[in-house]
């Protein structure tokens, strides 16, 4: 039974893989028409209007239907840190189009050599390179910069992808400092059920199954509160809605 299941997976992957590109073909034209003319914050605005309608095309096409709770958390007008967990390639597709409101998401560069779709890579993402001190600097530099142009910031907290058993891994700093810095709420966004689509110890794997991100309500720095207590407090409340599921 278990091979049969890897079997159908990988074949299920590839569909996933050839859809991908038959939609990612289609959607660059407006990509590049709308998008690359334009300055920031409204190309990042036109992308996302873009990929919502992207991702609700490709996500059903490959048996992975997407519900999105807690949207009315985000307050028009105000700008967030979103921060997220991650167990899956498949997190990006699921969370970047489901913030309310232009948005962009913290990224590795290599990614963005990629032909063709490096350039859809760039345009919804701020890029660092891990390794680099000066590029790690630099990001968050530019983080704030998407703050103050009135779009939200997604952060994977735990970096990688968490391969443990447990709900999170430990979170890295850069969010909380970005919040406490600006003074901008986070919204956690706790996804639901990609480990199973798409774990991350199997390669070339997709499996297909219904998937759920639940928006929870924003925590605000408080006065006195460190990057640490704001961490911990975060890490505590998704830690418990991932458990309750």
């Amino acid at each position: 039974m278990k091979l049969i299941k890897d079997v159908f997976a990988r074949i299920w992957a590839l569909w996933t893989l050839v859809i991908f590109l038959i939609t990612m073909i289609i959607f660059i034209i407006p990509i590049l028409l709308f998008c690359l003319t334009v300055p920031d914050p409204l190309a990042t605005n036109r992308f996302i209007a873009i990929a919502r309608t992207w991702m609700g095309i490709f996500l059903p096409l490959i048996g992975c239907p997407l519900r999105i709770n807690g949207r009315n958390n985000f307050q028009q007008g105000q700008q967030y840190v979103v921060i997220c967990n991650h167990n899956a390639l498949m997190d990006v597709p699921v969370s970047y189009p489901s913030i309310p409101g232009g948005n962009k998401t913290i990224a590795k560069a290599e990614m963005a050599k990629i032909p063709v779709f490096g350039i859809i890579y760039k345009l919804g993402s701020v890029l660092v390179d891990r390794k680099n001190e000066q590029s790690r600097k630099e990001s968050f530099q530019k983080m704030k910069k998407v703050l103050n142009s009135g779009l939200h910031m997604c952060i994977y907290p735990e970096g990688t992808r968490n391969k443990t058993n447990e709900p999170l891994k430990g979170f890295h700093d850069g969010a909380f400092k970005l919040s406490i810095d600006t003074g901008k709420a986070i919204i956690p966004g706790v996804i639901f059920n990609t480990r199973i689509v798409n774990p991350a110890n199997k390669f070339f794997y997709l499996m297909p199954h219904r998937l759920r991100i639940d928006f929870l309500a924003p925590i605000a720095p408080l006065p006195g509160d460190t990057v640490e207590s704001l961490k911990t407090r975060c890490w505590q409340t998704m830690e418990a809605a991932i458990r309750r599921g």
